[in-house]
């Protein structure tokens, strides 16, 4: 179980900032816009055919993003538990976002997951277990990133790539990390060899 209640932690920021990156527990959507330009650079240049599936779709603010700078994937499927924010994705995106528990449910395939802020308040042993599902349901590979530190908050999952490249050892994935960027963040890409 994560370390708050899901459901009251995006409820709450929902009803006080709205639709926006704020609602989605993001500090401003310039920091949300950031680590979406680092995802964005660990995916393959061209997306043009690439089945893209977006893990805590949120708002599907990922893939505005992506459509902004016209690199729209071939198929774009959003995943979220939270019943507003996939209401919202379906009006925004226009795409299929399902309701899923990246964690319980079974995923379906595509060629790359992506995943921006959804572990941020999981366990260590739900992070794992949400790394290797959506390393398990991509074809090519998992895109995704998380707050960087020692694993001391009540709130926040807070990991180091150490831990992430131990990880990615034991399913037998190659792995690049990007740091940097922000301060406390750090994005990863874990591929299959």
């Amino acid at each position: 179980m994560p370390r708050v209640d899901n459901h009251t932690f995006y409820d709450d920021a929902l009803k006080t900032h709205g639709t926006n990156a704020e609602g989605v527990q993001w500090i401003s959507e310039e920091t949300q816009r950031v680590r979406f330009r680092v995802l964005r650079e660990l995916l393959p240049e061209d997306l043009s055919s690439v089945e893209l599936a977006d893990a805590g779709c949120g708002f599907g603010d990922f893939l505005v993003y992506l459509r902004e700078r016209n690199q729209t994937p071939g198929r774009y499927l959003g995943l979220d538990v939270m019943a507003p924010m996939i209401e919202t994705a379906r009006a925004r995106t226009g795409c299929e976002i399902r309701r899923c528990d990246v964690l319980q449910d079974p995923l379906p395939e595509a060629d790359y997951y992506v995943c921006s802020g959804a572990m941020n308040i999981l366990t260590w042993d739900e992070t794992q277990s949400f790394i290797r599902n959506c390393l398990a349901a991509s074809r090519r590979g998992f895109v995704f990133n998380l707050l960087k530190g020692r694993d001391t908050s009540l709130i926040y999952n807070c990991r180091r790539p150490t831990e992430i490249q131990q990880l990615a050892d034991t399913l037998n994935a190659t792995m690049r990390v990007r740091e940097g960027y922000l301060a406390g963040d750090f994005s990863v890409l874990l591929e299959h060899c």
